[in-house]
């Protein structure tokens, strides 16, 4: 029996954990080597990149790129987890907002930045989850992590206290933290009331299946994983020799020129599979990650 290698995105529906996908991707498939990258919260929908079997092992290159998000904002209340499943501790008027207003509050927080994440995240701090602290009352101090806002428009909804939104982001950003920083420079307070990942690196939501189609799909034998290339299309390439190929799988350094190669290098064999990923020293490649040979 082969064992399912690659790539899957899925829509995560509302109301469910990131990890119950992986849970239902795991039954599905009858693989325990599942991950994904970028947890999206129980409230939020959209695009969840998902490593099956030996590519699971690639999950950090979909985990660094840049995403794109959907959603909605409401202002007059801030909740303690900065979202709409918090509970609301402090209220407040808020002035006619206008779209001129939006623009010069977004494009304020547009480019790099710091930003310290919320205590209810998923975050670890001195092995415990920031969440669970947050649960028994407890606050800790957290570090700002360094993030980038690519872009952040606005527009408004038939309620004035509620406009919609699209951000992109670098890896790490929490979009509910923006928001909120965004109702404080507007003078009043707000809360996350929706969210949907776009985008991640190069693969979209509307690419993305559904669970119920992956359980339609999958029921009937159709292959729904895209092969383990797909995590890297962003890098390098090199298609290696017979000679180079058996010495990355013996996890020997490669000898080859490929101009501008200054970090990872994806290596595929005469068929475009990818065989592995290298990086340079010392003028050669070393061997980062070694994929199992894909059967002809």
């Amino acid at each position: 029996m082969t064992t399912p290698n690659g790539l899957l995105l899925i829509d995560k529906p509302q109301g469910i954990t990131s990890h119950d996908v992986v849970a239902k991707v795991r039954r599905a498939l009858g693989e325990r080597r599942v991950g994904h990258a970028g947890t999206l919260d129980p409230m939020a929908t959209g695009l969840l990149v998902i490593g099956v079997g030996p590519a699971t092992r690639l999950m950090r290159f979909a985990q660094g790129q840049d995403k794109v998000y959907t959603g909605a904002v409401q202002f007059g209340a801030a909740t303690d987890s900065l979202d709409a499943d918090g509970v609301v501790t402090a209220t407040s008027a808020v002035p006619l907002l206008s779209e001129a207003m939006m623009t010069t509050a977004a494009a304020a927080l547009t480019g790099p930045q710091s930003q310290i994440p919320p205590m209810v995240s998923a975050l670890k701090i001195g092995g415990r989850r920031l969440h669970e602290l947050a649960r028994e009352g407890i606050e800790v101090e957290r570090a700002p992590r360094s993030i980038v806002i690519n872009s952040f428009t606005l527009a408004p909804t038939a309620d004035n206290v509620v406009w919609e939104f699209t951000v992109g982001c670098s890896v790490g950003t929490y979009v509910r933290v923006l928001l909120s920083d965004l109702a404080v420079g507007l003078g009043t307070l707000g809360h996350l009331t929706a969210l949907r990942r776009e985008r991640s690196g190069d693969h979209t939501a509307a690419e993305a299946l559904s669970l119920d189609e992956l359980t339609a799909k999958t029921d009937a034998g159709d292959n729904v994983l895209l092969p383990p290339r797909a995590f890297v299309e962003h890098l390098p390439t090199y298609e290696a020799t017979e000679e180079n190929l058996v010495r990355l799988r013996r996890g020997q350094r490669l000898s080859f020129d490929l101009e501008g190669a200054t970090g990872d290098v994806a290596v595929v064999d005469g068929r475009g599979h990818l065989a592995g990923i290298v990086h340079p020293r010392d003028g050669d490649f070393q061997p980062d990650v070694v994929l199992p040979e894909v059967d002809a």
